[in-house]
């Protein structure tokens, strides 16, 4: 289900007026039916793997709590993450690691054919599984909740979580469907013990909840999905475009990725806390950052310390020497280019990310042997600003064409490296047009910089910003049927 959707609004009334009337018992229930529904408004075939997965990591983490002897814990624990991440590389990465044989194989003039995806799966399964262009659909938002059951059985076996014995709350922990699809990717010691909790309807929360989704649905329908229109033309045809024009798309995309994400985010964010529970914070205004590091604290930050907790520190960190800390550094950035998806584009993402983090920790290593230090003042800050949303642009025109050929993320690139400031700007929308979206940018950029979150503890003052956002929402935003662009992942 879309969250842009009348029937989410219709959905998210219905089950939350439902669920202050329950008891403990019955609101974990109409949870847990409700994101069943949720999810199988996309494809409903589909919450078969999801509950193939819930019920192996389920069995899982009791069987980590019960075993007395660390190796056993150990191997129950290898087990699950191999179930986990096998589910995940077979939908994923089978068709996209099959092309990339198949093709060396070609170039070196040998035969080989790994058959795709469908050819493995009865014809009938097959049917569900494809779009009408015959492509692979992936199970909605099957990399966060594949990583979010990752992490239970992990704390578990770390011994920070006990094994949850309610087969429906470990459902529930996996299924909450405001961050089903599309995170923040939770933790079992921040989730848990509220599902085991009875909120009591709070006014003041709701307001909190209420203003957060409505600046949410702004970010995503009057900004987002605006700056798409200009994106999608300008990239979808970009061999006829000039650099000017690939410049000013690629800048709108870094702008529409983050009110996508981010709107989403506050969406969830704010169901949830309508209803009592908390979820973490994904994204505190990332394109203020003044270095890659920084940027990474604050975009995805749920993705960003899931990878740290993970991947980084159980890799040794920076515990093993300088040489070894850039080697993890790199690892991760690059894992995380392929979490996204299953395209050299990606890769190439990750990679970008992965040197530019490794470059400025070679830069500061240098610096400090140097005994030279950059100045710390608001002009140096501002360049650091500006640097690191340079790099991360450039960094976008890879995963803006994930479904491309890696050569025109490259033509593109040389394009807008090559460009003359006397080219005419070719988009769908007029100088009017152009400079309103210019100014939600601006207005966006100076609102989260100085009211990161609305307030809304003044009940007078809620009830106007609210009608002002909803208004500005219903008659600015751009009605189409697109989808969050994490929902992909």
């Amino acid at each position: 289900m879309l969250f842009n959707s009348i029937q989410f609004l219709v959905f998210f009334i219905v089950v939350t007026l439902a669920y202050f009337s329950l008891s403990w018992r019955g609101r974990w229930f109409l949870l847990l039916a409700a994101s069943c529904y949720f999810y199988m408004v996309f494809k409903p075939v589909f919450i078969l793997i999801l509950f193939g997965t819930i019920i192996i990591d389920y069995f899982a983490g009791i069987w980590i709590g019960q075993a007395k002897e660390q190796k056993h814990k150990k191997l129950l624990l290898i087990l699950s993450l191999i179930s986990n991440i096998g589910i995940l590389a077979f939908f994923k990465y089978y068709d996209f690691l099959g092309d990339s044989f198949n093709a060396l194989f070609h170039m070196a003039g040998l035969r080989s054919y790994v058959p795709p995806l469908t050819g493995l799966v009865p014809h009938e399964l097959a049917q569900w599984m494809v779009d009408g262009a015959g492509r692979v659909i992936l199970p909605i938002g099957l990399s966060f909740h594949t990583f979010q059951a990752m992490s239970y059985t992990i704390e578990v076996y770390r011994g920070n979580q006990k094994p949850e014995r309610h087969f429906g709350v470990y459902a529930l922990y996996v299924m909450f469907y405001p961050q089903l699809v599309a995170g923040p990717i939770e933790r079992p010691q921040n989730m848990l013990f509220q599902f085991h909790s009875y909120f009591k309807y709070d006014f003041e929360r709701l307001k909190s909840g209420l203003m957060q989704m409505a600046f949410g649905f702004f970010k995503k329908l009057v900004i987002a999905d605006r700056l798409a229109e200009v994106v999608n033309h300008v990239y979808d045809n970009p061999a006829d475009q000039n650099g000017l024009s690939l410049l000013i798309a690629t800048m709108f995309f870094a702008f529409q990725i983050y009110c996508d994400f981010s709107g989403y985010s506050d969406i969830a964010i704010g169901a949830a806390r309508v209803m009592g529970f908390t979820l973490m914070d994904n994204f505190r205004s990332p394109y203020e950052s003044a270095s890659i590091s920084e940027f990474w604290g604050r975009w995805h930050i749920s993705l960003s310390t899931w990878f740290r907790d993970y991947l980084y520190i159980p890799l040794g960190g920076n515990r093993k020497g300088e040489l070894n800390k850039y080697r993890n550094q790199f690892i991760v950035f690059l894992v995380s280019g392929l979490w996204h998806g299953a395209s050299w584009n990606y890769v190439i993402w990750g990679a970008l990310h992965g040197s530019y983090q490794v470059g400025a920790s070679l830069r500061d290593r240098w610096m400090k042997k140097m005994g030279w230090s950059l100045p710390k003042n608001r002009l140096t800050h501002l360049l650091g600003v500006f640097v690191t949303f340079g790099l991360v642009t450039i960094a976008w025109v890879f995963f803006r064409n994930h479904m491309a050929p890696v050569s025109r993320s490259f033509t593109i690139l040389h394009k807008i490296a090559t460009l003359s400031w006397s080219d005419t700007i070719h988009t769908p929308y007029n100088s009017v047009e152009m400079f309103f979206c210019v100014f939600l940018v601006a207005f966006l950029m100076v609102k989260e910089h100085y009211f990161e979150k609305i307030p809304t503890k003044n009940t007078g003052q809620f009830f106007l910003l609210f009608s002002v956002i909803a208004f500005l929402t219903y008659f600015l935003g751009v009605v189409t049927d697109n989808q969050f662009i994490y929902f992909q992942f």
